[in-house]
């Protein structure tokens, strides 16, 4: 299937209209020094590969559609009438088989996507590997720690990128705050309070929501797995890029509405952990299905505050918040302007249910890294630091030091700055 055939599905121009009177510009000036480098360079390397086709599977074939370099070569999944379900609405080559997804040949992928469901992750995963792929996994990476070093180690063996979701931390709403707090806008971070809550989720009417192509949403997966192995990532990411390795962490988690949930023996819904990075900033993260919605985050410095409402949306506003002293009183300003780097950035999706997020940014950072022979920003090892810290967070053990570290994290291209 190549994309370029099919309509742009939710593709925003990528041209800034003229400055707002709030806002704040970062970066160059000129559209031509800030042109995605991936955009041409993926071309020859752009066959994907799809195990599993599920709820989340159609959010990455939308967001493959902002990249007519991409091909997906054929899926396959376990259940047969999913898989023909999918690759009817899609137009995929439906494969029979794992080892037939896998066959090498004139179609064989550059980069297998393993979006089954988390119980699964660590088998495929490793069967993949085993044949001599690269892998880019949904999270998490493994549910367990110990299976996750052992796809670290394999991979590292075989010489094969292995990553995992989220990517969120490479679209514009991260790569923009980041920039900011790296020109010192708010001056040194010393704290940051991320919010994960979902509203209280029990009383949703999940059992209605259907992806595109008819996928039901996984709720008995969601609620056993939790919403911090599920969510964290989305904002840990961010932070692991920014401030580096968690050294310690103290958390304490809770089931609070387990009797209003449908599956057995659900992880808890409710959690809340202290960070404490090598850098020295701490931060707090709560991830929960039974607070009110909020996504927020703060990042708090001396000189004022950065803050973003939605993590769920590359396209989300960024906004500063001085602090002014006046007479007696120090307060934060009631008034925020809206930071944003000039230039093109990457392709945006149109919101589809509650997110507005481009999945493919993450592959297509795999398949770029796989042919200029660096390594990927969403590395093995970024993503095994990023395993046990959300293990630690959902465990709710109270102090734990980490034994993993997290690789530093270059900027993107067009948000790198002076």
């Amino acid at each position: 299937m190549r994309f370029d055939v099919l309509p742009r599905l939710g593709l925003r121009s990528l041209h800034r209209i003229g400055p707002e009177p709030d806002r704040h510009c970062l970066g160059p000036q000129s559209a031509d020094e800030t042109m995605p480098a991936f955009l041409p360079e993926i071309a020859s390397r752009g066959r994907i590969a799809l195990v599993g086709t599920g709820f989340v599977a159609d959010f990455y074939m939308q967001s493959f559609a902002t990249f007519p370099e991409l091909r997906v070569v054929g899926a396959f999944d376990a259940d047969a009438t999913r898989l023909a379900a999918f690759c009817a609405h899609w137009r995929v080559s439906a494969r029979d088989s794992l080892s037939d997804l896998l066959r090498a040949g004139p179609e064989a992928p550059d980069l297998v996507l393993n979006l089954t469901n988390p119980g699964s992750h660590y088998a495929v995963s490793r069967a993949c590997l085993e044949a001599g792929y690269p892998v880019y996994s949904e999270k998490p990476l493994a549910t367990e720690m110990e299976e996750a070093e052992a796809l670290q180690a394999l991979a590292e063996s075989r010489g094969l990128m292995l990553a995992s979701a989220p990517c969120s931390v490479l679209g514009e709403a991260a790569q923009t705050a980041w920039l900011a707090l790296r020109r010192g806008v708010i001056g040194p971070v010393r704290l940051v309070y991320a919010e994960l809550d979902d509203g209280f989720l029990a009383l949703a009417p999940y059992r209605n929501w259907k992806s595109p192509s008819g996928a039901p949403w996984p709720y008995a997966d969601e609620f056993r797995v939790g919403c911090t192995l599920e969510h964290a990532g989305y904002y840990l990411t961010w932070l692991m890029a920014m401030f580096g390795s968690v050294t310690s962490v103290v958390s304490a988690s809770a089931r609070l509405a387990a009797d209003r949930l449908p599956t057995g023996a659900p992880a808890p819904d409710f959690t809340c952990a202290t960070l404490f990075f090598e850098t020295g900033v701490v931060a707090r993260l709560t991830c929960s299905i039974v607070a009110p919605h909020d996504h927020a985050i703060r990042f708090i410095g001396d000189e004022g505050v950065v803050e973003i409402d939605q993590c769920w949306d590359n396209d989300a506003a960024v906004r500063l918040r001085r602090r002014h002293a006046i007479r007696r009183r120090l307060v934060d300003s009631p008034f925020s302007r809206r930071i944003r780097i000039d230039g093109r950035t990457h392709p945006k999706v149109a919101r589809w249910g509650s997110t507005a997020m481009n999945f493919a940014l993450g592959p297509v950072e795999m398949l770029c890294a796989m042919r200029e022979r660096r390594t990927c920003r969403l590395s093995a090892a970024f993503g095994l630091h990023l395993t046990e810290v959300t293990l630690a967070i959902q465990s709710g053990a109270g102090h734990q030091t980490m034994r993993t570290t997290c690789p530093v994290v270059a900027p993107m291209p067009w948000a790198a700055g002076p």
